[in-house]
């Protein structure tokens, strides 16, 4: 049996602390960078895509939509399936669906060079694609949860949640030169070949912390001592979950500090997706680059947004090594990151290209520092035991409508408008909202327990 195999392997480890937890994070951390240069490679191909069909900027925000209207479709039915067959199977399994998905999209112009017919196939692809990956970033916090101690949560929860800055900075560039090169459907074709590389690596290196090969007894103390659920993927805790019933629902649906947090993860979600979809298109519009450098330029804002992440992560949890209470040591980095996110708005009054990039890379240091520290450390830090994936999962929904409303907003204000201003300032005002409601309407940050 799995359990005498694990105290066998136990019994004979080494007491060195091993650091396979990080092992583990590189592998979700990679995982999710695939994921979100799947959503953001559109945004590059886009001019290109509304070249050769015709599309004008409302039908291109309608395509840049579909994913988010399948992923939040998704999200509930994802973390059931996670909460009942358990990270592993269903992580693997969708990114390689996800992945033929993307490889897809590239094949359209080979089909049809009708606009009614290539708007109808790129909406249904993008829409499968979002289904497909719905249960994703509620996996990764699953894996935070099982791995990370709750001192070291806020880090690792915050390389994943900023994993769309890192896939921008290293997918944007390679994505801008392989449309330059070979046409826009190439990008689509190499990331669906990465995403399934990157399926192989997954089932391979991914196991439960009891269960790993190179897990040592002190590594594994640290972890549990820290809070880790380490037992949460094991068969007798996924044959032993409680079915959805009304009661769980009111318990996730029904608590005003969940909300808050649904609130704040659709807040940032808006500025992720106003920065993988119409920023690069911006560049190019309003700001008169051409599309490989408007790639190029976006790696400077998503550095900072991903180093931003870390920060957050990592002060948070040091406030917590200090003494602070988890409550705001979680909030406070949200609540000042999301303010520094504002000053995105005063790109519409710059010149400079330059400067618009400048100001891009400070707003989006504050969002990923916001992201990092205070938005799925939280649900880590408060999901019930028994609906780890539940709750992640409708955290998760409620956030990625954020990418329903941006996209279709953002392209008929620029439709209305003919200009990018009033978008900005209708992205910078979700910053507001969010540090409001973090600070006043909150309150106390703790694990959400299901009643007897």
């Amino acid at each position: 049996m799995a359990s005498e195999r694990t105290t066998q392997y136990i019994a004979t480890a080494s007491n060195q602390t091993t650091r396979t937890r990080y092992t583990v994070l590189a592998m979700i951390l990679l995982l999710a960078t695939v994921a979100y240069a799947d959503r953001a490679i559109l945004s590059i191909a886009g001019p290109g895509i509304s070249k050769e069909f015709g599309l004008n900027h409302v039908q291109l925000g309608y395509v840049l939509s579909a994913f988010s209207w399948a992923y939040v479709v998704g999200q509930i039915p994802g973390g059931l399936l996670l909460d009942r067959l358990g990270t592993k199977m269903i992580y693997g399994s969708t990114l390689v669906l996800w992945s033929v998905a993307t490889i897809l999209v590239g094949f359209i112009g080979n089909f049809t060079s009708d606009v009614s017919v290539a708007l109808g196939l790129l909406f249904a692809l993008r829409f499968a694609l979002g289904l497909i990956e719905a249960p994703s970033f509620p996996a990764n916090s699953r894996v935070a949860v099982m791995w990370f101690p709750k001192q070291e949560r806020g880090l690792a929860t915050s390389l994943f949640a900023s994993a769309s800055y890192f896939a921008v900075a290293i997918f944007s560039p390679f994505a801008g030169w392989l449309v330059a090169k070979f046409g826009w459907p190439a990008p689509f074709f190499a990331l669906g070949v990465i995403g399934i590389a990157a399926a192989g690596a997954w089932a391979v290196m991914m196991h439960e912390p009891r269960n790993h090969p190179r897990v040592s007894k002190g590594e594994l103390d640290h972890i549990i001592a820290g809070g880790a659920m380490v037992d949460i993927d094991s068969k007798r805790e996924l044959l032993a979950r409680p079915k959805l019933s009304r009661g769980l629902a009111r318990m996730l649906l029904g608590n005003r500090m969940l909300w808050c947090a649904y609130i704040g993860q659709y807040c940032t979600i808006a500025l992720s997706y106003f920065f993988i979809t119409w920023f690069p298109i911006y560049l190019v519009q309003a700001r008169g680059m051409n599309v490989m450098q408007a790639g190029f330029a976006t790696m400077i804002p998503a550095i900072s947004g991903f180093l931003g992440g870390i920060a957050g992560g990592a002060i948070s949890d040091w406030l917590i090594r200090r003494g602070w209470s988890v409550s705001w040591a979680r909030k406070t980095p949200y609540i000042v990151g999301m303010s520094v996110g504002c000053s995105l708005v005063l790109s519409a009054f710059a010149e400079s290209n330059t400067v618009v990039v400048l100001l891009m890379a400070l707003a989006f240091f504050g969002k990923g520092a916001a992201a990092g520290a205070g938005t799925w450390a939280i649900v880590s830090d408060t999901a019930p035991r028994e609906a780890v994936g539940l709750a992640g999962a409708i955290f998760n929904c409620v956030g990625n409508i954020g990418g329903i409303v941006t996209p279709i907003a953002f392209g008929y204000i620029v439709q209305a408008t003919g200009a990018y201003t009033v978008g900005l300032y209708f992205v910078a005002a979700h910053c507001l909202v969010a540090a409001v409601i973090y600070l006043f309407f909150m309150g106390k940050i703790e694990r959400v327990k299901m009643s007897a």
